[in-house]
């Protein structure tokens, strides 16, 4: 087979990473008869480290740079992120190519009762492993006993009930994703609760110079999305935000 019929898709092995790889796969494969895809699964050190916060772990890109070096390194063509784990600077060489549409944006509330936000009791425990949503929660509850809750989607949802939690934050957009809108109890307005850049949005990294790979992705491509996420990245660059602000 003619090595310019393949691509190798680098992803996380998480469920949700794995079932957004599987989806860029198959539009790819529905635009490209052609075309060969795989997935490789790549364990990064966000993934490693799981009982340490978020913003003690330290740096950028927790999530994706053992993606990017498999990147340069030739051994994945195209990289499928969550846009809001990527940092506002990409290595030297990588670009992010393109975006299909954008999901849900919202954060979502689920209790272990149904309560929404204001119905929750004096002093819940709330689960994130987000400093901006801890921010926002306490602006909004100051008597939140929040604390860190770190995995997967599916490993976060069995903490709340297995930890004691009275509520966990996620991202509305992973949730719709994997089927468990039935598990919401509250949409966490923007007005409210302000996203994370990038927030419900998935990313296709590529080499700048690869020009076989950057030719395949074009058709994922969604202007709007692109338009914002990129607006919202700029942001957060001016900010030098990251996992260590809660922004």
């Amino acid at each position: 087979m003619n090595e310019q019929t393949q691509l190798r898709i680098g992803t996380r092995g998480s469920a949700l990473a794995l079932w957004q790889a599987e989806w860029v796969k198959a539009q790819l494969l529905a635009a490209h008869e052609e075309l060969a895809v795989e997935l490789l699964v790549i364990k990064t050190t966000g993934d490693k480290i799981l009982d340490v916060p978020l913003a003690k772990v330290g740096g950028k890109g927790l999530f994706v740079k053992e993606i990017e070096e498999a990147l340069l390194d030739g051994k994945a063509d195209l990289a499928v992120h969550s846009v809001k784990d990527m940092p506002a600077e990409l290595p030297e060489g990588l670009h992010l190519a393109v975006m299909p549409p954008r999901e849900d944006p919202r954060d979502a509330l689920i209790s272990r009762n149904g309560a929404g936000l204001d119905a929750l009791p004096h002093g819940a425990r709330v689960g994130t492993s987000s400093l901006r949503r801890a921010a926002q929660l306490l602006h909004l509850r100051a008597d939140l006993r929040i604390e860190t809750l770190r995995g997967n989607v599916d490993t976060r949802l069995r903490k709340l009930e297995s930890e004691g939690f009275d509520a966990i934050v996620l991202a509305a957009a992973g949730l719709k994703r994997m089927e468990l809108n039935h598990v919401v109890s509250e949409y966490l307005e923007p007005e409210r609760m302000l996203p994370a850049v990038g927030q419900g949005a998935l990313g296709i990294e590529t080499r700048i110079d690869d020009v076989f790979t950057n030719q395949m992705v074009a058709s994922l491509a969604h202007q709007k999305t692109m338009t914002t996420v990129r607006a919202e990245r700029a942001f957060l660059k001016r900010l030098e935000g990251g996992c260590q602000v809660p922004i």
